[in-house]
C-alpha cells in the first residue's frame, strides 16, 4: 500500500490554489508534484494523513526546522483555524476526495479572508479562486 501524504491542516487549502508559485525552487518543485498527484484523473483516491508538525508539502520549505517552521507560532494559529473549520484532527486519514467534500462543506467562497489571516499567499487571490472553482466543480 502506498504511503499517505502527510497534510498540515491548513495544506488542504493550499492545494486547492496552487499555481505554480513558491518559497524556493526545490519547495515549488515538491509541491507541484504532489498536487500533480492530488490533481491526477484518480487523485480523489490520494490517502492524506493529517499532521500537526512538518508534512510533505513543508519537506524542501526552506523555513523549515526539523519537524517545526521559523514561523511556528503563525502556522500553528492557520492550522487551529483550518483543523476547526475542516473537523481534522492529527493522525486522521482522508482521501482527497473526502477532504475536497469537507471544504466545500465547510469552506464557503470569499471565506479566507479570516480563516486565512495572515498568510503571505492570501493576498495573490490563489486559493480563493482554486476554492471558488471548487465550489463551482460540485
Amino acid at each position: 500500500m502506498t504511503e499517505p501524504v502527510q497534510f498540515r491542516p491548513h495544506h488542504f487549502l493550499c492545494a486547492l490554489g496552487f499555481q505554480g508559485k513558491g518559497y524556493s525552487d526545490r519547495f515549488t518543485r515538491n509541491m507541484a508534484d504532489i498536487v500533480a498527484q492530488l490533481r491526477a484523473p484518480d487523485g480523489g483516491n490520494t490517502l492524506i494523513e493529517v499532521t500537526g508538525v512538518a508534512d510533505s508539502i513543508c519537506a524542501p520549505c526552506p523555513h523549515r526546522r526539523g519537524q517545526s517552521c521559523v514561523k511556528a507560532d503563525q502556522i500553528a494559529a492557520l492550522d487551529n483555524r483550518h483543523a476547526q473549520a475542516l473537523g481534522l484532527r492529527a493522525g486522521q486519514r482522508l482521501t482527497w476526495a473526502e477532504a475536497q467534500s469537507r471544504v466545500r462543506a465547510h469552506v464557503p467562497p470569499g471565506s479566507l479572508r479570516e480563516l486565512c489571516a495572515g498568510c503571505q499567499w492570501l493576498e495573490f487571490g490563489l486559493c480563493e479562486a482554486g476554492l471558488s472553482a471548487l465550489h463551482k466543480d460540485q
